[in-house]
Formats: C-alpha cells, structure tokens, sequence
C-alpha cells in the first residue's frame, strides 16, 4: 500500500508514523484509518523494526475526525464516503444491526490494532490532539509531549460519545475519576494537566520532543530483546482485563520457561558476565513461544 495520508519510515531499527495531513491538523479520515492499520501489519512483520514513535506533521497532532461532512459526520449511514466493504447495517424493517462491520467506529479499528502490536509504541505528541487524536494514543505504550501539546476528549460537546476502545483503555491508565471529568467535561486542556492526571509521562520542549521519544526508542532497540519485549507487551497490556493474580502467574511462567529455553537468554546471561553487549539472536517472526497467542480473537459480534 501507498500511503497519501501519513508518512511511515523505518531509520535505525525505529519505525516513525507520522500523521500527515498538516494543512488539516492531520484530521482524521477513513483513509487515515486503512493506512494507520496496514502500517502497524508491516511494524510488526519487519523484525528490524524494535520500536515504533507516532507524532504529526506540522503543528498539530491529530485534530480529531475530519468534520467537512458537516452534520453527517457522525451518521454513518447518511455518509457516501464509509468503506463499500463496511456495508449498511440497517435491515429492511429500519432496525439496525449492531453486530454488522457497518456499525464498527473506525478509531477503534485502529487502537485496537496498536493494542496488539508487537512492537513498544510511543506517542510524540507534538501540538493539538483532539477527539481520535487523543484516544488513538492511549494503546500506545508511552505518550511524550510537546508543551505545545493540547488534549481533549471534546466528545459531549459534539453530541457523540468517547470511541476507539476509550471506554476501556482510559479509565486504565488515568483512574475512572480523571477520566469521567475529562470525558464529562469536554473541555480541552494543556500538557502540564495531561502530565498531572497520567495521560503523559513527560512533557518536554517543542525541539526536544523527537530527540527524547527516539532516545526512548534506542534504548529498547539496543538494549533488549526483541521476542522478550512483544511478549511483555502483550502481557502487560492483555493483564489488564485478568480477573486474578494467578492469570499473570499462569502467563509469567509459561513465557519465562519458554524463554529460558531460548538463544536469547543464554546470550543475555554470558554477555551480562562477559561484560559486553548482545547479540540477541532470537527473532519475533520466528521464535515467539508455542503457546503465543494464549487468548482468543475476539471477534465483533
């Protein structure tokens, strides 16, 4: 696929998305959507990429879905522009179907594909993020900003209501307090606020924004390995919906056991007392455990 609407290139061992829409503040579209998703397939099937940093072109990070449809923004089923493959989930009698793809929000496409990236994900977010451009970061696994940087979970006061997984994600990572009066509010605030209530994890210069998020990224690609890492990923992330500390002792110790028999933790002990760095040889497309995936797809249904 070729890609109009964001820019992916691959320096490093490190994979930039970047939004690139920058005469729109990189609003949000459909095509965005289909590009975004192709390109974490091809993150995740390149096993010289050990991490990804998603950032905006221009001023902006993501202004929120593209509003030129006017009132039929939101209305999917009024909308000439939806995917054809997404269909009409209305049924000849005038109800809807809510289980048909047709219904699916296109945000949520799209975080739920960074949720089961097997790459670490970092957000650099470099100026104004807004509605899907704010929930798409939250799957991302640390989020940098700018303190050019603004937030919003504007969605109450567009009549709609937060998407892209939020419902679930958000909550997680800043406490159902924040969340609700961020939510509850709509109200857009600056990246001091978004470091204070665990949106971000630092807030630096507008010049030290990359720098920082690919020094990050260094650090995992030199460092580590590269199976070790998508299988924390994944266990982490997937742990936050465990009903039992015995789910994380079940997945610990299958994966800990798995990787002991491995190239990499051999490699990872004699390089640590010989004093030098690895050389891991284990890589993700081949040599992820037996037991990888341990869940089941969830299908929309």
């Amino acid at each position: 696929m070729s890609y109009t609407e964001i820019k992916y290139e691959v320096a490093d061992k490190v994979a930039t998305l970047t939004l690139n829409r920058p005469d729109k503040l990189n609003a949000f579209t459909g095509v965005m959507m289909a590009e975004m998703i192709d390109a974490f397939g091809k993150a995740d099937a390149d096993d010289n990429v050990r991490a990804v940093v998603v950032t905006g072109a221009g001023r902006g990070f993501c202004a929120g879905a593209d509003l030129s449809a006017g009132a039929k923004t939101f209305d999917y089923a009024a909308r000439s522009d939806r995917p054809e493959k997404a269909g009409v989930p209305v049924k000849a009698d005038g109800s809807v179907d809510w289980s048909h793809e047709g219904v699916r929000d296109g945000g949520g496409r799209v975080t739920l594909r960074i949720f089961e990236c097997l790459k670490p994900v970092i957000g650099a977010i470099n100026g104004p993020a807004v509605g899907i451009g704010v929930t798409m970061q939250l799957p991302m696994d640390v989020r940098i900003a700018s303190e050019n940087a603004r937030f919003g979970f504007v969605f109450a006061r567009r009549g709609i209501v937060p998407e892209a997984c939020s419902s679930w994600f958000l909550p997680r990572l800043v406490g159902i307090s924040q969340a609700m009066e961020w939510c509850a509010t709509g109200r857009v605030f600056d990246a001091q606020e978004a470091l204070r209530g665990g949106l971000v994890s630092k807030v630096v210069k507008p010049e030290d924004l990359l720098p920082t998020a690919y020094s990050l990224a260094r650090e995992i690609a030199d460092n580590t390995a590269p199976v070790s890492v998508a299988l924390t990923r994944q266990m982490m992330w997937r742990m936050l919906g465990a009903d039992h500390p015995m789910e994380g002792h079940k997945i610990d110790s299958r994966a800990i056991y798995a990787r002991g028999r491995q190239g990499d933790a051999k490699e990872g002990v004699v390089s640590f007392l010989e004093k030098r760095p690895a050389a891991f040889p284990d890589k993700v497309s081949t040599d992820m455990p037996v037991f990888y995936p341990w869940w089941s797809e969830r299908k929309y249904s």
